[in-house]
């Protein structure tokens, strides 16, 4: 289906009350091509920040790598200037949920995590994902929580079937298996559509009810991004910076995020 074919079914599904994406949402092919050259930097990037990402690097360090690297490989970050945000990535450590700020003070010290969150722009596209990260010798809790919430949202990506799913769907089921484990999902924050500008819409929210809210249709392209705590789910914003959100409990988080697109039978994911 082109994208005036898949528009078309959308209006008469919301003819029938179902909740439906914005005729804004739905790329084109042409423009889905072009968010997929910036993904594919943008995974290169994080894959060259896994190479050399160890103990005892100052997070500026990491930050050096991404904005090297994002030029190197064709493109730029996204994220320097975004807002007023002071860094060309994101480096969020232990109990850090996001949007913690690269510094030459923070240090990474062994038994460490961190999320590196890394959006790139190529030709005025844009490609969003983040990993997590062990440093040296990591205790087995640490460890576990990092490999949970991968799988959470491995899970959550291979549920997606277009036409059926809807983001409530997402929700639920990540959050089901973050409870599992005694975990909390983060509502605060969550993923978002993402491939015209660095944040658009939808909301992608990780906790939700099955079958409620918006349908997850062709032409959709979206990050799903969990944000999980191994304590309770509350969080605070640093005001010293306006940036960093820490869990509340100085808890441990942990987040994984892809960028994906849907086609009419199957998804993709774009950066990783």
């Amino acid at each position: 289906m082109n994208r005036e074919e898949i528009l078309a079914r959308i209006h008469e599904l919301k003819a029938k009350g179902v909740e439906v994406p914005t005729d804004a949402m739905i790329k084109t092919d042409e423009q889905i091509e072009g968010i997929r050259k910036a993904s594919i930097v943008n995974t290169k990037v994080l894959d060259e920040v896994a190479s050399q990402i160890r103990p005892y690097m100052s997070t500026h360090e990491i930050d050096e790598i991404v904005r090297i690297k994002s030029i190197e490989f064709g493109g730029k970050s996204a994220v320097y200037g975004y807002e007023g945000y002071p860094a060309y990535t994101c480096t969020s450590i232990n109990d850090q949920v996001c949007h913690g700020i690269p510094s030459k003070k923070d240090i990474l010290m062994p038994g460490d995590i961190v999320n590196v969150d890394c959006t790139t722009v190529v030709d005025g596209y844009f490609g969003d994902s983040s990993r997590m990260f062990l440093i040296g010798e990591v205790s087995e809790q640490r460890k576990k929580l990092c490999e949970r919430v991968k799988a959470m949202l491995d899970e959550a990506f291979e549920a997606l079937v277009p036409w059926e799913t809807t983001l409530g769907d997402i929700g639920y089921l990540i959050n089901r298996k973050a409870t599992s484990y005694g975990y909390q999902v983060v509502k605060e924050v969550g993923g978002h559509g993402v491939g015209l500008e660095i944040h658009e819409d939808p909301y992608v929210c990780h906790v939700g009810k099955k079958h409620t809210g918006m349908l997850i249709t062709p032409g959709m392209v979206f990050t799903i991004e969990p944000m999980v705590n191994e304590g309770k789910r509350h969080v605070f914003l640093d005001a010293s910076n306006d940036w960093t959100i820490y869990t509340a409990d100085g808890s441990d988080s942990a987040q994984w995020e892809y960028t994906i697109a849907v086609f009419e039978d199957h998804c993709e994911i774009l950066a990783k």
